[in-house]
Formats: C-alpha cells, structure tokens, sequence
C-alpha cells in the first residue's frame, strides 16, 4: 500500500494518489485541475453517464469492438473518428479532455476547476 500522509481538515490521512487529491482548487503540484465542460449547458462533466448523453447528441456511439482496457466512441461506421479514454472517469486527463473537444467541435470546452 502507497502513498503519502497528509494533514487535511484537522487530522491525517494516507491519500493514495496526491497527484489527484485537490489542494485548495490545485493538485500537490500547484497546477489547477481542469474540467470538461458542456458548452450548451455550462455544466461540467463529471461522469460517463454524462458524456455519453452528450456525445450521443452529436452522433457519437459506443464502441465495443476495441481495446477493453478503455472506453471508446465512434462518430460513424464510415469515418475513422474514435475517442479513446480510462476505463474510469476518475482517470481521465487533460489530454483526454482536449481530444475530445477538437473532435466534438463547439460542444465542450476545457476550463479551470
């Protein structure tokens, strides 16, 4: 078992991935977390059900035929459009958040948490 002890809200915790754990709106780098945001709504993404209603919106299906380490959509059986992310939403990163919104244009932005 790793990880890192911290003092958090007046007692000690082992918090297994610091990196990810916020920090006063920042993650133990200093760096801002970043949320995917629906632009039509302006609410944040914050889970697959959620992305998926949207992208099935604009066109976008679940892909089965792939990689089952990841969760992937496709636009249409006739273009080779595919976003690939974690299994989990809980690992889903920056660089997943920007995939998707160059292709899924005018629908997502990515902003500050």
């Amino acid at each position: 078992m790793g990880g890192v002890w911290m003092f958090k809200e007046g007692f000690t915790q082992l918090v297994e991935n610091p990196l990810a754990e916020p920090l006063d709106g920042r993650n133990m780098t200093g760096v801002r977390r970043k949320v995917l945001v629906h632009v039509a709504t302006n609410g944040a993404i914050t889970n697959y059900d959620q992305l998926e209603e949207k992208l099935r919106e604009k066109g976008w299906t679940r892909y089965y035929a792939g990689d089952s380490n990841l969760r992937q959509y496709h636009k249409s059986d006739c273009t080779n459009d595919l976003i690939s992310l974690p299994k989990s939403f809980a690992y889903i990163k920056t660089m997943h958040m920007y995939d998707i919104v160059v292709k899924v244009p005018n629908t997502f932005v990515v902003r500050d948490s």
